[in-house]
């Protein structure tokens, strides 16, 4: 079934789930080819009836999902930033709104957008050695795909700030004892765990799913909703100040930022 718009996201169908492979080397980074795309390919799997559940992971090893790509940032234009802002939006919150069971298999690194894809899925299995965090204040900028939002209400105010806020990365078993994953698994296992589990989505009706899926949505959804407002208006503010441009800069340039609070 060739659903997807982008060699970036490789889609493969296995009974009634989707699989989606996050597919752009080295580090599976998004961009405003494969955002487009995953919002594109979500509106088609909807459309499919015999598809019940939605698998997503990372090509390779290493890396479920470095997030965005820095570059886009490095000029500090606002326009370019409304853009990815946007874009993140749009295809994110397509992902949260599927019909059927989205259920991330972290497989290595998910950072940045990279967690933020995984916190617009239903269920998160991590394998063992995957580390997850938020770390865009480090260099600038703050978390413009649901981050500030939907890990708040996963792992409480606390951990939302210490991971944001203080820069904190976490391990997948601190992950599991926060309640941002909900299994965490051996090496090599997540992609195994999801299909599984997957597969036990098939066994309910997807009409009740879907219903019984919005109904949990729904109370949250209120306020989320003016929250992933403020927060894209939030980062396309931070593209007038100085520090943006020295946080995205100092990483690609593989440097210590000299912070202006300016």
């Amino acid at each position: 079934m060739s659903l997807s718009t982008s060699d970036k996201l490789k889609l493969e169908i296995r009974g009634h789930t989707a699989l989606v492979t996050i597919d752009n080397p080295a580090a599976n980074t998004w961009d405003t080819e494969s955002l487009p795309a995953l919002k594109d390919l979500v509106e088609k799997l909807n459309a499919e009836k015999s598809v019940y559940a939605l698998v997503l992971t990372g090509a390779g090893e290493k890396f479920f999902s470095a997030g965005a790509d820095l570059k886009l940032f490095a000029d500090g234009d606002p326009e370019n930033a409304g853009l990815m802002g946007r874009l993140f939006g749009e295809a994110f919150e397509a992902l949260a709104d599927f019909r059927g069971v989205s259920i991330a298999a972290i497989n290595g690194f998910a950072m940045g957008g990279g967690l933020e894809v995984a916190l617009a899925c239903d269920i998160r299995i991590a394998e063992e050695q995957a580390a997850l965090a938020l770390p865009e204040a480090k260099v600038g900028l703050l978390p413009c795909a649901g981050g500030t939002q939907r890990l708040a209400w996963l792992a409480g105010e606390g951990w939302a700030k210490r991971m944001i806020l203080c820069g904190e990365r976490v391990k997948a078993q601190k992950a599991l004892e926060i309640g941002i994953v909900e299994e965490v698994v051996a090496t090599g296992k997540a992609l195994e765990t999801a299909l599984a589990l997957a597969e036990q989505v098939g066994e309910q009706s997807p009409l009740a799913v879907a219903a019984c899926k919005r109904l949990i949505h729904s109370g949250r959804d209120i306020a989320l909703a003016r929250g992933l407002e403020e927060e894209r208006r939030e980062f396309v503010d931070l593209f007038s100040t100085e520090d943006q441009r020295e946080g995205v800069n100092a990483f690609l340039e593989k440097r210590k930022p000299e912070w202006k609070n300016a």
